[in-house]
């Protein structure tokens, strides 16, 4: 999770969620396309089957040959592929391998004719640069013979040899322009179908595309992994437990960068399986190779849901997927199918259990600053700019004095038992002022975290992480409460829309109640719904409001 404000989906630069196509013709911000000089930096060759990296072609080719039992030459031979042919058939045997599923030398030219493999999977792959390098078979098999070959001829070769390097620029323009012609012509007929069918649909939200596009860029895994409470619970749980990971096949759900898949490593884990389904994939493939993984991780991209795993089960699953007001984002259902389907029986799940917490909150300096503010602005009242503004939750890190009466622990998700139905509820919450207030201004919600080294390890719904270490208690836990330090998850904050002229001031002891609720809204799978009745012992009427959180 990013620190952001909820209606404002993550903390990192905005995506359209639409066809990965469209990055393709955002030409104005590609850079090296002009230029054909090489690089002085070293060109690195990503192994097609695997995650090996070599610094010349051939080395990269023979090793999937000697270790994959696939030539690589000997199919583009035997299949007569041209350069665009080559290049397709480079980003398919990409895309099957990070989809996890396996390639053979038998692989026919039918399953690689569709257009989308002509846009190259790895960013500045090398391998694609170097396809007009790469000698036919029987060129390959020649053994080092060339040394014996009549000067001239090898004059030739150079000759040869300048002449495609000359040539490659042009052929990778070409390319790209044949890509943009492409799909420029396929959108181009298919507005012109939708402008005469007369009868045009509105475009289908993709949730899940906008919220793993989120996830592709460095700004919100800056803010999480700087976020030391959170990394360090999860690197000091695996770190002191290193008997539960050793030996052991951890699943990793939503990898990210890899950073718990790497803690899980190097704790001793036999193999660690990392699976993200947006771009940083990528990233956290380059990270596990830099840092000495590569034997141990395996990265996959793909959703949980749909990717196949290369083992059967795993002894633990591994997930950093809270959201603001923990829910937010739907993240858990995914990490809850993974455990129905590929955690053992006794496998642990890691965090463990989430104890959920709501107040009562009297803020009057933020409600002057940020709500009232507006009825003067230099003199003017612009009371427009009012409107909405109790719509939305916010994310906040509230002072503990705000808080005006005892939180209440309105629910507790077991992570080896929860279903995905425990996410939509009503839960009963009470509360009793511990001070005098002028008047109610809202709610607040957080959850606190807590690892348990074993499935049998019970928290009870009313234990507080900020306590629980100093009680001397098993595993470890973190809260992202008032009473706590602040986390990128800070507490989401529903203010009231109070609307009477002059609110109601309330006395210490006085007792209210109410029922919470989290709901998903029809039009966005990946949101949140908070809403709340509440009343005090001396009112007759209830009062109830409703928060988004998208």
């Amino acid at each position: 999770m990013s620190e952001s404000n909820p209606s404002i989906q993550k903390e990192a630069p905005p995506s359209s969620g639409s066809s990965e196509a469209s990055d393709i013709l955002d030409l104005k911000d590609d850079e090296g396309w002009e230029d054909a000089e090489p690089d002085e930096e070293e060109t690195q060759f990503i192994s097609l089957l695997d995650d090996e990296v070599f610094t010349d072609i051939m080395s990269m080719l023979n090793h999937c040959k000697d270790k994959h039992n696939f030539d690589f030459l000997q199919v583009r031979q035997r299949l007569g592929l041209d350069f665009y042919g080559s290049i397709k058939l480079v980003n398919y045997i990409r895309t099957q391998v990070h989809s996890g599923h396996k390639v053979t030398s038998d692989v026919s030219k039918e399953a690689f004719e569709d257009e989308k493999f002509l846009k190259p999977l790895l960013e500045d792959d090398a391998l694609l640069f170097s396809l007009d390098e790469l000698p036919d078979v029987e060129q390959s098999q020649d053994n080092g013979k060339g040394a014996e070959r009549d000067s001239g001829e090898l004059v030739s070769r150079v000759s040869e040899l300048e002449e495609e390097l000359r040539m490659m620029q042009t052929q990778f323009d070409n390319y790209r322009a044949t890509v943009k012609e492409t799909l420029d012509e396929r959108w181009n007929n298919q507005d012109t179908t939708e402008q005469s069918s007369n009868a045009k649909k509105e475009e289908t939200r993709d949730d899940d595309s906008h919220y793993f596009s989120s996830y592709s860029y460095n700004d919100i895994h800056e803010t999480m992994l700087k976020d030391a409470i959170r990394t360090d619970a999860y690197r000091d749980f695996i770190y002191n437990n290193k008997s539960l990971f050793a030996g052991k096949v951890v699943l990793d759900v939503g990898c990210g960068t890899g950073i718990l898949s790497m803690f899980c490593a190097k704790a001793g884990a036999s193999r660690v399986i990392a699976v993200d389904n947006s771009a940083i994939i990528d990233k956290a493939r380059e990270n596990v190779f830099a840092n000495g993984f590569s034997d141990t991780i395996t990265c996959l991209r793909g959703k949980i849901e749909e990717v196949n795993l290369p083992v059967d089960k795993v002894d633990i699953i591994v997930s950093e997927w809270m959201g603001y007001c923990l829910l937010y984002e739907a993240m858990l259902d995914s990490v809850i199918w993974a455990r129905d389907r590929y955690l053992r029986p006794d496998g642990l799940m890691v965090p463990s259990h989430m104890n959920m917490w709501v107040a009562p909150i009297a803020d009057p300096d933020y409600v002057s600053d940020h709500i009232a503010f507006w009825r003067d602005v230099y003199g003017f009242d612009m009371k427009a700019m009012q409107a909405g503004i109790h719509d939305d939750a916010q994310v906040l890190h509230m002072p503990a004095s705000t808080v005006c009466a005892e939180p209440f622990p309105f629910l507790q998700l077991s992570l080896h038992s929860t279903t995905v139905k425990d996410l939509v509820f009503k839960r009963k919450w009470e509360g009793k002022l511990k001070q005098d207030i002028d008047a109610l201004d809202g709610f607040i919600i957080w959850f606190d975290s807590f690892f348990m080294p074993s499935r049998e390890d019970i928290v009870p719904q009313d234990a507080k992480a900020e306590e629980w270490a100093k009680t001397g208690k098993r595993g470890n836990a973190f809260t992202t409460g008032p009473n706590g330090t602040a986390t990128h998850w800070k507490q989401g904050v529903m203010l009231i829309e109070n609307t009477k002229t002059k609110p109601e001031s309330r006395k210490e002891g006085e007792q209210l109640s109410g029922e919470l609720e989290y709901s998903v809204p029809e039009d966005n799978s990946r949101a949140l719904t908070v809403g709340m009745t509440w009343k005090f012992d001396s009112e007759e009427k209830e009062n109830s409001q409703k928060w988004n959180m998208k």
